[in-house]
């Protein structure tokens, strides 16, 4: 296991889960994640790509997250902190502690990312 893989584990676990409300995928936009998250996820056609990206989508959307148990740290955050909210308002009873974000945050900055 690579240290990042390492660290996304970690992360995975510090991040505060909550339901989203079903049928929403405002979220669900065009997003980067690290070349070693998006090595789990299913190969999609360029053409699905274009598709996602013209409809400002993520390639893995479908009726729900067709990736959900392995979708990238960034997805994993929306509605967990106020710097990214989620637009129905849903939210984990606690939020992410402060500090573990600003470690992603900083995780992102060191690590090369790729858009879904």
């Amino acid at each position: 296991m690579t240290i990042n893989s390492q660290k996304i584990r970690f992360f995975r676990s510090q991040i505060p889960s909550f339901e989203c409300e079903p049928g929403c995928h405002d979220c669900c936009g065009p997003v980067t994640t690290s070349t070693d998250e998006m090595a789990r996820l299913p190969i999609k056609s360029d053409r699905d790509h274009e598709i996602a990206l013209a409809n400002l989508s993520c390639p893995h959307l479908g009726n729900g997250c067709e990736v959900y148990a392995e979708r990238p740290l960034i997805c994993r955050l929306f509605g967990t902190t106020p710097r990214l909210v989620c637009p129905k308002g849903n939210r984990p009873v606690k939020m992410i502690h402060p500090q573990i974000e600003e470690r992603i945050h900083q995780f992102f900055v060191e690590t090369r990312h790729v858009l879904v």
